[in-house]
């Protein structure tokens, strides 16, 4: 009635100025009569759109769905087509400790295996991620992980090599967080409620972790109570029994190509159809803690905590026990971040990445010490100096730094500052400790599948020490003492400083090979890539390139090239190389880490190793006292040396470090007066880490191993 009252209103005014029209013209009237009532042909244009628009949509909803299916044409093969179309079959991996997950493991293979699916069962201990668990989501493999969480929330025996390798995994910007995308999986947990802060911790960390990855969750985490009080079925047998069938009842919606069986809009935060799972299932909240959370802000996109799930929850929601903070209270806690002490904010975003020591020192295992462990290749150290990469330690004695380079791998969460402003820990105590974190980090490598037994006994006497982590090194007020102590143990030093502290640079004791970052040649460009702190930054850089050239011991300059920053600029180059005349220069692209609001550097800032190679090139032809040594194309990097060390025709780049030990006792025991040189120390060069050898850098002794399904990691690190 609205609509014909609407239609009608125009008429009747338009018979009303009837006289009008005589007088005016019978066109021109009316256009008049319709100007005059423009507002209702709005609203009538508007409602009969509205009509339409309404009967598009209940035809849709008329569509037939899957609860009232019109009669299809039925296939003759169609089940097994589906079946090998769509799951090819299914892995039941399992961490057990008194066999319990071990006994389910057998009995949901032999309910699989009664369906019709191809299925096996895997110990985790014997199971190597690194190698495989990229390719179960290419081979259509439904993975199926029933894990027990052991003492104090910790892994099995047999599943804590897989959590520790899938929790670095989920964190390290190398694999990219699409690094499992395909793999579907589910997992079921089994604990005890009793132990209420640590309950089933183990299956929601590997749920959330194989989720950070981008794996796709096919059904609801399960969780089994020893504790019969608070089973919600009465003991962990038919917990288990329960999942199971919902289990089996999704695999084989899978099998058939179903993809989803949640019609609502989980991951936006909106309503769901399918309420009645929602409301009445085991959801639980987030188990993320404070440091997790701050450091996948900066270290993972923001969409990070969008989950991905395929079934009837969308997110990954653990239940409200111990640190939990809720999404919504994330700005609050940012708020407070800033405003924390240093102590305080380093405590937050260092522990995941590496193990702080003190107040300001940190160690961290190296991910080339882990593959020199598996026989995969050593850095490029030990291409071009002959480090044993298994037997280095990557350690600082200062988080601080005096600047905030835009390819920091740490995303500026390192406190900075122009001095030293902290409680200071003796640097006895500082090494002690890092040699015992290190060696409990490389225990925990003991039994994992492809680590060689000789390199893991090696690898627990540190040999060489990175001291390179982050921060500066030499902003430490006992730098000197904790390199004497280095040497006492017979460990050799490699200390990079950000040239940006002259003086201590000038009275540092004899190292055994001294590094200074040139990131750039010209003020402007230092500026715009260091963000250095000091107002009169670029004196001092300069000083310390001077202070580097009075220095005996080796000297290197490490540059780092970031394409259309700094890598224009040769001759600026040649005349800072001129004033500090190192002993070598190294040259790398730089690393893309991931994401961050604290740069705008991305993957078209990283150079491709040719360009790499055609800049060295370049600048060695400008350099007379040099040419180019060493490569390793795996890490982007290649090797200036100084002519000095190219004798009778061979390059001798590489270290003598029982020689070097000897050296600086000797120094030391003569208060000094005993000095020696870069060239006392020197040993040759192997001819596979020569440029222009077919290995291009990479040790013939041990196995190439490419990372399938990775993200594009094209410099290295």
């Amino acid at each position: 009635m609205q609509t014909l009252a609407i239609i009608v209103l125009p008429l009747s005014s338009a018979a009303s100025t009837s006289e009008d029209r005589e007088s005016h013209g019978p066109v021109l009237s009316y256009i008049t009569s319709i100007w005059h009532n423009r507002l209702f042909l709005y609203s009538a244009a508007a409602l009969i759109f509205g009509i339409w628009f309404s009967v598009k949509v209940l035809q849709k909803k008329s569509v037939p769905s899957a609860t009232n299916p019109l009669p299809q044409p039925v296939k003759s093969s169609d089940s097994a087509k589906d079946t090998v179309a769509h799951v090819s079959g299914v892995k039941i991996f399992f961490g057990s400790q008194t066999g319990t997950a071990k006994g389910f493991a057998k009995e949901l293979l032999d309910e699989v295996e009664a369906s019709g699916f191809p299925c096996e069962i895997i110990d985790m201990k014997d199971y190597d991620p690194d190698d495989q668990l990229a390719d179960e989501g290419t081979n259509k493999t439904v993975c199926v992980f029933l894990l027990a969480t052991y003492t104090d929330g910790q892994p099995t025996e047999n599943a804590e090599w897989f959590c520790k390798w899938l929790e670095e995994a989920s964190t390290d910007f190398r694999y990219g967080k699409t690094y499992l995308k395909g793999l579907k999986y589910a997992v079921f947990g089994l604990g005890n409620s009793v132990y209420t802060g640590h309950y089933n911790t183990v299956g929601k960390n590997v749920d959330k972790w194989l989720w950070m990855l981008s794996a796709a969750r096919i059904m609801t985490r399960g969780e089994g109570d020893c504790n019969v009080v608070n089973s919600k079925h009465g003991n962990i047998q038919a917990d288990f029994k329960a999942w199971k069938m919902k289990f089996m009842n999704r695999l084989k919606k899978l099998a058939k190509g179903d993809k989803k069986s949640c019609n609502g809009k989980c991951k936006s935060g909106g309503s769901c159809k399918n309420k009645t799972k929602h409301e009445h299932g085991h959801e639980e909240r987030s188990d993320f803690s404070l440091s997790q959370i701050l450091f996948c802000i900066y270290h993972i996109q923001e969409d990070l905590f969008e989950s991905s799930s395929d079934e009837e929850e969308s997110g990954l929601q653990d239940e409200k026990k111990g640190p939990v903070v809720d999404m919504e209270d994330l700005g609050i806690i940012m708020n407070g971040v800033k405003k924390a002490k240093v102590k305080l904010y380093t405590n937050l975003l260092y522990n995941i990445v590496m193990h702080l020591i003190g107040s300001h020192s940190g160690v961290k295992l190296c991910r080339w010490t882990k593959s020199m462990l598996r026989g995969r290749g050593g850095c490029y150290k030990h291409t071009f100096y002959g480090i044993e990469s298994h037997r280095c330690m990557e350690t600082t004695p200062s988080l601080a730094c005096a600047n905030k380079c835009v390819f920091c791998w740490r995303h500026h969460t390192n406190p900075v500052g122009t001095e030293w402003r902290w409680k200071m820990d003796p640097a006895e105590k500082i090494l002690q400790d890092s040699l015992e974190k290190h060696q409990n980090m490389i225990r925990e490598f003991k039994g994992v599948p492809g680590v060689k037994p000789e390199r893991y006994e090696e690898g627990l006497a540190v040999k060489h020490c990175a001291l390179s982590l982050v921060g500066e090194p030499i902003m430490y007020p006992e730098i000197n003492v904790f390199l004497r102590l280095l040497h006492s143990n017979r460990i050799s030093s490699f200390l990079v400083t950000n040239a940006q502290f002259p003086r201590e640079i000038r009275n540092l004791v004899p190292v055994t090979q001294l590094y200074v970052s040139v990131d750039a040649s010209t003020k402007d460009t230092l500026k715009k890539i260091d963000r250095p702190l000091f107002k009169d930054f670029w004196p001092r850089f300069l000083d310390c390139l001077k202070a580097l050239g009075e220095k005996k011991q080796r000297t290197v300059y490490r540059l780092t090239l970031v394409k259309a920053w700094n890598v224009e600029e040769m001759l600026a180059y040649a005349d800072l190389i001129a004033m500090g005349q190192p002993d070598f220069i190294e040259v790398k692209g730089v690393t893309y880490c991931g994401d961050s609001t604290a740069s705008s550097l991305t993957m078209a800032n990283v150079p491709w190793h040719q360009e790499v190679v055609a800049f060295v090139q370049q600048l060695a032809d400008m350099l007379p006292q040099y040419e180019i040594a060493c490569e390793h194309e795996h890490s982007n990097c290649l090797l200036i040396a100084h002519t000095k060390f190219n004798i009778d025709g061979e390059w001798w780049t590489w270290i003598d470090y029982e020689r070097f030990q000897e050296l600086v006792q000797a120094y030391e025991d003569s208060g000094g007066e005993q000095t020696f040189s870069s060239l006392d120390y020197m040993a040759k060069t192997p001819t596979w880490a020569l440029f222009g050898a077919e290995e291009q850098g990479f040790d013939p002794t041990d196995t190439r191993f490419q990372r399938r399904n990775k993200a594009k990691n094209i410099s290295g690190c």
